[in-house]
């Protein structure tokens, strides 16, 4: 499995282990602080201060417990759980040491008037001390351990989760940016189409102002990252052009209505997103009749969602029978599901009153484009 940076790093932060340290030790101090006094011990003041020494050397030894355990974490579960429990004995040995001379042997009669020197000069008696203390410390140590084990389990999943998700986001962003290239063979096979059929008519005017108008249209349409969207305004102006490269086709029959109130001409929509449904409206609503036809845009808020409308008024509507090519809809369907989720549908089919019309309904942002 590849991981990169932005993944993640691999294993337990340092600031978050030296955190988990301090906590430990900052627990231990005052756990024992308290038996010291409920045990009454006397010099309670010199007492504390050792156990300020002792606490420290605590931290550093669990310090260099962590940067020895962040040598196993590239590997298996079992490997590191072994690790640990295992490097924790002779950490606690350390320490234990550690402490048996810093309350020991280093003037004890300084802490304890009543000390009796001889008492830890007998034989065996430093390394039993040593070896008890070492035991209950060994304990602490591997309590610890297991922490920076669950830590670092946690963090490793959080680093699985991030990659996922990136994985995720660049499958999305692939599918949206193929998604989007689709639409400019399709649009540019209909406008040949269009252009041979003038050519062919010996329209030579039309055809000329027709390829003027498409070179405007691509070099306005292809400037945009097929990944960003682009203001609503400037996604209407793509389709005025588009259809100013129709009118050159259908100058009789062919009118448009734009119905964008300008509190809405800031939305963000993704780039050539109602192409294909403009197309469509060409296609079935005005190629298919001799009287005049309006394609009518329109937008309006409801809801916090944004709905933008496409609608022509043809007396031939697209009928179960045309099958298309397979770009169109279902292509606007897909865009919107790949880049908004259940948020972004679409809903589409002919009008009451004759004509046809799709409707588009996406979040409404106004921000990122």
């Amino acid at each position: 499995m590849t991981f990169l940076p932005e993944d993640g790093e691999r294993g337990v932060p340092p600031a978050m282990a030296l955190y988990s340290i301090l906590g430990f030790w900052f627990f231990y101090a005052i756990l024992v602080t308290l038996r010291a006094a409920v045990m009454g011990f006397a010099a309670q003041d010199e007492l504390a201060v050792r156990r300020m020494v002792v606490t420290v050397i605590g931290v550093i030894a669990t310090w260099v417990l962590y940067l020895a355990l962040r040598r196993f974490d590239h590997k298996p579960l079992s490997v590191r759980i072994v690790a640990a429990f295992s490097l924790a004995a002779p950490f606690a040995l350390a320490m234990a040491a550690a402490n048996f001379y810093i309350f020991n042997v280093y003037d004890p009669a300084g802490m304890l008037t009543d000390a009796d020197p001889e008492k830890y000069a007998r034989p065996g008696y430093a390394l039993m001390s040593i070896a008890e203390d070492a035991i209950s410390r060994y304990f602490f140590l591997a309590a610890w351990a297991g922490l920076y084990l669950a830590l670092s389990y946690a963090s490793e999943a959080h680093r699985v989760e991030r990659r996922a998700a990136r994985l995720e986001r660049a499958a999305q962003q692939a599918e949206l940016r193929s998604l989007r290239y689709q639409v400019n063979p399709h649009f540019l096979f209909n406008t040949l189409n269009s252009l041979s059929s003038l050519v062919m008519k010996d329209r030579r005017d039309e055809a000329e102002l027709m390829i003027l108008s498409l070179s405007n249209f691509y070099r306005t349409s292809l400037t945009g990252d097929p990944l960003e969207d682009v203001p609503l305004e400037e996604e209407v102006h793509l389709q005025k052009l588009y259809l100013d490269i129709e009118g050159v086709r259908f100058p009789d029959r062919l009118s448009t209505r734009i119905d964008i109130p300008e509190s809405l001409l800031d939305a963000c929509v993704p780039g050539l997103i109602l192409q294909p449904l403009v197309e469509n409206a060409i296609k079935y609503g005005v190629s298919r009749t001799a009287a005049p036809v309006t394609i009518a845009i329109a937008a309006r808020e409801e809801g916090g969602m944004l709905h933008i409308t496409v609608t022509d008024n043809g007396d031939k509507p697209p009928a179960a029978s045309d099958g298309g090519n397979g770009i169109g809809l279902a292509n606007v369907r897909d865009r919107l599901a790949a880049r908004f989720g259940d948020q972004g549908r679409i809903v589409y089919g002919p009008r009451p009153e004759g004509g046809f019309a799709v409707e588009l309904v996406l979040p409404l942002i106004r921000r990122g484009c």
